[in-house]
């Protein structure tokens, strides 16, 4: 019997053609929660702290409180306000695995250094280093915003938030003026701004006082320390971060895309969450995770290379069992499914060369499979096991989620990573899964809101049912 093409042709179609119009509605309603989430998360600070508030409000309490392990009892674990897991315990034991969708929290950004003050040419400015892998040309002249914390030399803890609200002034970097940018024209686009050029304007009034020398910079250390009671030196025990100012928009007459700073990766930290808050009779243990440092190669004690999450692991086991067991760890482990829950590359139109087309993720078909990641040779990949896609695969199929699968572009036109090659180090079963995301990187990207609701829609699928 001939068979349909229908029923041998893979066809991934838009979805905004699928809906109804009160799935559209529902969309739109989750996406004006999500862009709340991100006007209130605009670093990897804040996003603990928006994510740690929306659990409490869930009914989730923090581990300290945890004295017995039941199917469905519900906890968070922070570590050092920069990193953190959301739980939802299941019917199986530990040792059996858990079902893990891991996102990041931090994005590409700029960072104040731990000396950064001085004035030049009648300006206040303060000196940074670049966070991640940014394109140093698209940060100047933009209005930014400074958020952190500073730890003054009493010991106190000082949050800062300046130039997100409209009464507030905001920072810039400058750059060269066309008329005079003969020499800078020459370099290439990744010469043309070097990152120790990438100095942020702070102030531009001088102290009332003639015979002081720096009177510009003495007229901010003056305002830092009449308002936060900060002196120069604490600056050396800070993290201070400059970002764009201003809140997400809509883009587009209908509506349909989201610009904002941060969409890689809180969008699929977002996504995660509100799946994670739905989560019920799950079979596995749940778990939303969100790390810090991965656009610096998930280092540090609150990168994915940490112990934080293994050791949480090992904590629940000894209080399921009564006792730790490394041998049952490394079981749990090994018996773990992941979703590393990252952003994937959308096709531009307008730069489409770079991409291979079909086999690249479009705005507005659903969430987005990555088999593996890396450059080239696949170097530096996970490359997720056939069996697994095909679990995963199946799963969607079943429960109706809207999905493609992509590529990050070309096989020789670059590449990148996520944290699915540490997870998998555990022998873990992982996939990359995320949301297709516009001019990544970018100070401002853009995402499809349907993209972001069937990414929902697939990690609760996933915590739910997976197993």
């Amino acid at each position: 019997m001939t068979s349909k093409k229908s029923d041998l042709f893979y066809n991934n179609e838009f979805v905004w053609e699928k809906v109804d119009k009160q799935e559209k509605e529902a969309i739109f309603s989750f996406n004006k929660d999500y862009m709340d989430f991100l006007d209130s998360a605009k670093t990897e600070r804040e996003s603990i702290k928006q994510i740690v508030k929306r659990a409490e409000k869930e009914g989730f309490v923090p581990f300290s409180e945890v004295k017995e392990l039941k199917a469905g009892t519900k906890f968070y674990s922070v570590n050092k306000g920069k990193m953190a897991a959301l739980v939802v315990m299941g019917n199986e034991p530990l040792e059996n695995g858990l079902n893990i969708v891991g996102s990041h929290v931090d994005a590409p950004r700029i960072d104040i250094k731990q000396n950064p003050l001085y004035e030049d040419g009648g300006l206040a400015l303060l000196k940074t280093h670049y966070y991640g892998g940014i394109r140093k040309y698209q940060w100047v002249t933009l209005p930014l915003a400074l958020y952190g914390t500073v730890i003054k030399k009493n010991g106190e803890q000082i949050d800062i938030s300046i130039g997100d609200k409209e009464d507030e002034p905001v920072f810039y970097i400058s750059d060269l003026l066309p008329h005079l940018a003969k020499d800078q024209n020459k370099k290439t686009l990744g010469e043309g701004i070097e990152g120790e050029n990438l100095n942020v304007i702070i102030g531009s009034l001088p102290f009332d006082d003639k015979d002081e020398d720096d009177k510009f910079k003495r007229n901010i250390l003056e305002i830092l320390n009449e308002k936060y009671g900060i002196e120069e030196e604490d600056f050396i025990s800070a993290e201070l971060e400059m970002v764009p100012a201003g809140k997400s928009r809509d883009v587009g007459l209908d509506r349909g895309l989201i610009a904002a700073h941060g969409h890689d990766d809180r969008v699929c930290a977002y996504a995660s969450l509100d799946a994670i808050f739905e989560t019920k009779n799950n079979a596995k243990t749940a778990v939303a995770l969100f790390v810090d440092k991965e656009e610096i190669g998930s280092v540090g004690n609150t990168g994915m290379h940490s112990q934080f999450f293994n050791n949480l692991v090992a904590e629940l086991i000894a209080i399921q069992n009564g006792q730790s067991s490394e041998l049952i760890l490394r079981r749990a482990l090994a018996n773990s499914n992941v979703l590393s829950a990252d952003v994937a590359a959308a096709l531009d139109p307008t730069y489409s060369s770079v991409s291979e087309k079909q086999n690249c993720a479009v705005l507005g078909k659903g969430v987005t499979l990555v088999k593996y990641t890396g450059s080239r040779g696949k170097g530096g990949s996970n490359d997720a096991n056939a069996e697994f896609v095909g679990k995963v695969r199946k799963l969607f199929n079943d429960n109706g989620i809207h999905w493609q699968t992509s590529e990050l572009g070309k096989v020789d036109q670059g590449g990148g990573g996520t944290i699915a090659y540490i997870l998998a180090n555990y022998n873990m079963n992982v996939i990359d899964m995320g949301v297709p995301v516009l001019s990544m990187h970018a100070p401002v990207e853009v995402v499809s809101k349907i993209d972001v609701y069937a990414s929902y829609k697939a990690y609760l699928a996933f915590f739910d049912h997976f197993n």
